[in-house]
């Protein structure tokens, strides 16, 4: 098993954001966390990559436990977090943005390798190599983040909202890269998305959270034909 949460509670002070959260994702998966605002599906990708810790719970990555461990040390294992609202680096250019992503690697030629492997995934980034990020679109500056968080060659890559404010041929386009990156690299996914449809189309297995609580858990497909999940999530 890749990844495995067991039971995971977490308090912003003394409000309960995370109600006894248990989720699994194993090697090359893909897997969605739908729900609300509000919901707890945020704070479960910010309690995975240590920028929370749980009160209660554990988080075990590759058998190994994580739950106590800082942002840095997570990252140096094999988790990427690209957050929502792309945290790019603004003042810097779209390939300097790029290689501060793999700057915990010391492998030089490898880091050479995958960055024109994710030039070859996003050629508009190649186009805008050498543009400052802050002119860049929403669309680049999505791509971007992504492209950043997969210098770090993780094992698992948690996606928070990438669709969020994007044009739909752009959505197409960051859905198509989501997808290669799962098939033709390996790399195991933990998506949030509003975006429902988007969000079990793309994914194997999928979780509903509500308030903070899985509400409903199951394969995608499976998901798609629920009557809850259709009328709250999908509005059909």
């Amino acid at each position: 098993m890749l990844l495995e949460i067991q039971d995971i509670q977490v308090h912003y002070n003394k409000v309960a954001a995370l109600k006894g959260i248990s989720l699994k994702v194993e090697e090359g998966d893909m897997i969605t966390l739908i729900g609300s605002n509000g919901a707890g599906k945020s704070t479960t990708l910010r309690t995975i990559s240590g920028l929370v810790h749980p009160s209660v719970g554990q988080i075990r990555f590759k058998g190994q436990r994580i739950d106590r461990l800082s942002p840095d040390k997570v990252l140096k294992l094999g988790i990427a977090h690209v957050p929502e609202g792309r945290r790019i680096f603004p003042g810097l250019t779209a390939i300097e943005n790029l290689r501060l992503g793999a700057f915990i690697r010391k492998d030089k030629q490898a880091v050479e390798r995958d960055l024109e492997r994710v030039l070859d995934h996003f050629p508009r980034l190649r186009e805008r190599a050498h543009q400052l990020a802050s002119t860049m679109s929403g669309g680049e500056q999505q791509m971007l983040s992504i492209g950043r968080a997969l210098m770090s060659k993780p094992k698992l890559l948690l996606l928070d909202e990438p669709s969020l404010g994007l044009a739909p041929v752009i959505v197409k386009h960051i859905k198509e890269i989501i997808g290669e990156v799962n098939r033709e690299h390996g790399v195991a996914v933990v998506l949030v998305e509003q975006n429902a449809e988007l969000a079990l189309d793309l994914s194997r297995y999928g979780y509903v959270l509500e308030t903070g609580s899985i509400a409903i858990e199951g394969e995608a497909k499976g998901l798609m034909g629920n009557e809850h999940v259709r009328r709250a999530y999908l509005g059909l």
